[in-house]
């Protein structure tokens, strides 16, 4: 029998907004890096950026795990709604920002993107192409809805085949073992990644998206991880699974450091696996076990977190650009005041856009009814 989902479990919530703030610090040090990883301005000089050690600690695991809760969530809405009721919800929700709004509100982060990439980039390119070009530029981390509004058809298509959902049920047997085990599916999946991309080619939009290896935790999360008696299972274990993701990924920093740490070689690397899939777990037991409540500050997180993902890169990409560009400013002053811009302006910026309700559709993907 299916499971049902009743009561809210706020620990899914508060683990989901805490991974969208690492996301927002991530770009933050991200966006100086200097280890090669593409879409930054770049560092402060060859030598040694020691705050670069965040990418390391962060990259091998957060977005798989916002696409691994992302499945859970798909259970339980689709447990109380019709497969095109869900369908309809979801497009609005992913599809119309990722797409309408490039072209309302994201062709602005665009514009600072080309500008990253060289000011005279566009230069002989006429106004209206520029703009386009500058909406298809601020997808930005909007990938991670296009591939999530992809991977709801995909899991709609899994469900009309297996109509008496016998891969839950099976999915239902597997004991512990089996569960830490799959973590060999997030080493086969970055074997799908293109290990030589072409530069004339579509390679790199393929190891951007990552289609195949974030397909594997959604849909984890949907038939595996949304179950009881696992969450129950990994918030009884967590310390010893964040023991272990800790030791993997000191190791990895460690040894790695300096390197870039986005290319298919490295995140193919065993230990780059080892370290992702245990902090996963890690991290749903540790809130399963400590952060299944709420507050004020909580349900509003859990209410705009989305936004804020939504919005925040223009607000590193126009300020971190500016400030590299046209400042002196130290490199210390420059992440200080980015770091804080980001979590002050990003929320300013979301309150704006969803009391206007033109913009609160086509940016946010939310109705009249603020859904």
């Amino acid at each position: 029998m299916n499971e049902t989902s009743n009561t809210r479990k706020h620990w899914i919530d508060n683990l989901r907004w805490t991974t969208v703030l690492l996301v927002l610090f991530y770009h933050v040090i991200y966006f100086y890096n200097n280890k090669g990883v593409f879409g930054g301005i770049g560092g402060f000089g060859d030598g040694p950026q020691y705050q670069d050690v965040v990418m390391y600690i962060l990259y091998p695991w957060f977005m798989p795990l916002l696409f691994l809760l992302a499945g859970v969530s798909a259970r339980y809405a689709l447990q109380n709604r019709s497969g095109r009721e869900w369908l309809k919800v979801r497009t609005r929700k992913l599809l119309v920002p990722a797409t309408i709004g490039l072209l309302v509100f994201q062709w602005m982060t665009g514009y600072f993107n080309t500008h990253v990439a060289g000011n005279d980039v566009l230069a002989a390119v006429p106004q209206p192409v520029k703009y386009i070009l500058w909406a298809v530029s601020g997808i930005g981390p909007l990938w991670f809805i296009q591939d999530l509004w992809i991977f709801s058809l995909i899991l709609l298509l899994i469900r009309k085949i297996d109509a008496k959902d016998r891969l839950y049920n099976w999915c239902g047997k597997l004991g512990t073992v089996w569960i830490i085990l799959l973590g060999v599916l997030f080493w086969l999946g970055e074997r799908t990644l293109v290990f030589n991309p072409r530069p004339e080619s579509l390679d790199g939009l393929w190891n951007l998206y990552k289609p195949v290896f974030y397909l594997i935790p959604f849909l984890l999360g949907y038939y595996i991880f949304s179950r009881t008696e696992v969450q129950d299972t990994l918030g009884k274990a967590w310390i010893t699974l964040m023991a272990i993701a800790v030791v993997c990924g000191a190791l990895l920093t460690v040894t790695t450091f300096g390197q870039n740490n986005t290319v298919p070689q490295y995140m193919n690397a065993p230990l780059n696996c080892l370290y992702g899939w245990f902090m996963c777990l890690a991290m749903m037991g540790w809130f399963k076990a400590r952060f299944d409540t709420t507050n004020a500050f909580a349900a509003y997180m859990t209410r705009s977190s989305f936004g804020l993902y939504i919005v925040h890169y223009l607000v590193v990409a126009s300020l971190g650009y500016m400030m590299k560009v046209y400042t002196t400013l130290p490199p210390v002053a420059m992440y200080l005041i980015l770091i804080v811009a980001v979590f002050t302006l990003s929320p300013l910026l979301y309150e704006v856009i969803r009391r206007i309700p033109f913009l609160r559709w086509c940016v946010l993907g939310v109705n009249g009814k603020g859904k």
